[in-house]
């Protein structure tokens, strides 16, 4: 009990931070006019990712590899079938055509790049499973890449005004930030410690601690920010949000922690991994089933249905 306690703690304080960070980042990116979906894929998608990124860098630092890798494929999975499942159901998301044909299959070439990169026995016949600091760099590069374009997809948009987002003055907006960092930082030291000692006193692996406690935890800003988004009818957002934080969960967040320290790789996360490139296939092919270019209800909540047989799947593993 006194472990779970302190884990609950610890998850307040990410999920409190990464408000305040999200708050304060926005603020500062309204003033400077940025579009909805851009804000949606780069400053909220970054807040909202804050967790994960802070519990993998305590995590690689610690050594504990497998936490890392499970919470970011257990954030991703539940990103793309829970959140945008429960934002989908609760209003139809209308998907642009730059983010169906560019953005989606952004996020869905991130998975199958981790699994190329992690599976060195499989395909190259090593000794060993990892993803090294040759990886992690790689991670990174894709991940300029992306930031690339969406600085482009920023010049040659039309500014639209992100109502939605909190005025709030210069000076509050970096104490926001800064505020949010601290809580971050304990938060994440907390959810790491505990969960390994969950691990421990359960006598399960750590992976599948955070393919699930951890990864839904810590995608409780995603969810809430896709929720309200949807419930107020901001698509853009809504959808942006997911993508995003998926993307900068592989790219930014594996390839840091991956530098940081090298990942082991479990071959029976390849499940996992798969299951996340499944999730981004099948949104993109849902584009273009019923009507098009809107994530519709029955199919949002196909997609929640198929997150609880995944972790009915993950349990099925104990």
């Amino acid at each position: 009990m006194l472990i779970l306690f302190f884990f609950v703690i610890g998850m307040v304080l990410l999920l409190k931070g990464a408000d305040w960070l999200v708050d304060g980042s926005s603020a500062l990116a309204k003033r400077l006019k940025i579009s909805d979906i851009v804000i949606g894929l780069t400053v909220v998608a970054f807040g909202t990712s804050a967790p994960e990124f802070v519990v993998n860098l305590v995590s690689s630092w610690q050594g504990h590899t497998q936490l890392a890798i499970g919470n970011i494929l257990g954030s991703n999975i539940a990103n793309m079938l829970l959140i945008l499942g429960v934002a989908g159901t609760i209003y139809p998301l209308t998907v642009k055509r730059q983010t169906i044909w560019k953005e989606i299959p952004f996020s869905l070439l991130a998975a199958l790049v981790v699994w190329i990169l992690a599976n060195d026995v499989l395909l190259d016949h090593a000794g060993l499973s990892a993803l090294s600091r040759i990886d992690g760099l790689i991670l990174l590069c894709f991940f300029v890449i992306f930031l690339y374009y969406v600085v482009n997809v920023a010049l040659s948009s039309k500014f639209e005004k992100a109502d939605d987002i909190k005025s709030i003055s210069l000076g509050k907006s970096f104490g926001l930030t800064l505020i949010g960092l601290i809580g971050l930082t304990l938060g994440g030291k907390l959810v790491v410690d505990q969960a390994v000692s969950m691990a421990t006193a359960l006598g399960i692996s750590q992976s599948i601690i955070a393919l699930t406690i951890v990864a839904l935890g810590t995608s409780l800003p995603e969810l809430l920010t896709s929720a309200i988004a949807a419930y107020k009818h901001k698509s853009d957002i809504a959808i942006g949000n997911v993508v995003g934080s998926n993307i900068f969960n592989i790219f930014w967040v594996l390839g840091v922690s991956a530098v940081i320290r090298p990942l082991p790789f479990d071959p029976a996360s390849n499940i996992d991994v798969l299951v996340g490139v499944g999730a981004s296939a099948l949104l993109f092919a849902f584009m273009f089933i019923g009507k098009r270019h809107v994530l519709q209800r029955w199919q949002a909540g196909l997609f929640v249905a198929l997150y609880m047989g995944y972790l009915a799947m993950v349990v099925g593993r104990l």
